[in-house]
């Protein structure tokens, strides 16, 4: 499956920019690679940067990390029941509330990272056990119609989005 296969019709057009800024890609070989990159980039981060924030009221980096994290979680589940044909609309979270909550401040860049490794390995196995009939599926996430599939580009180009803000803003 390629990004480039999957039509706007599958995804709210608020993600759009995330996926057109894919490119074309496969979306296994893009969620591995996203794995990579994001470890590439935790490895070379200094520890003293996690609470790091570029402006008043702007998230510190390691909220932005915890963000990625948890984001990807509420993807994955909306992809899991879209997957397993749960017609159940869900509805969507609120990034605000959520990230004040996630002790971001807390947590050694190791625990982040470890954190991240076990959901986005998670991430894997859960599309690797989707058929092509599953990865078709269209579930209702925030009072709009979504595939699977779209969860799993959405994933990869809202980490993608946010590591390039990291790169600009935070280095």
């Amino acid at each position: 499956m390629r990004s480039t296969d999957l039509p706007v019709s599958e995804y709210n057009p608020y993600y759009h920019t995330y996926i057109l800024a894919l490119g074309d890609v496969n979306l296994m070989v893009s969620l591995k690679e996203g794995e990579k990159d994001f470890s590439f980039f935790m490895e070379g981060l200094p520890e003293g940067k996690l609470n790091y924030s570029y402006g008043e009221g702007k998230w510190t980096l390691a909220e932005v990390l915890m963000h990625i994290i948890d984001a990807e979680r509420v993807f994955q589940y909306r992809a899991l029941r879209f997957g397993r044909n749960d017609d159940t609309p869900l509805a969507g979270f609120d990034q605000d509330v959520y990230v004040p909550q996630s002790n971001a401040s807390g947590k050694t860049k190791k625990e982040i990272l470890d954190e991240y490794q076990a959901v986005r390995n998670g991430t894997i196995s859960l599309f690797k056990s989707f058929d092509d009939d599953a990865l078709k599926r269209i579930g209702t996430a925030s009072d709009s119609n979504m595939s699977t599939r779209a969860m799993g580009f959405i994933i990869c180009g809202h980490q993608a989005h946010h590591l390039k803000i990291i790169r600009e803003r935070y280095s």
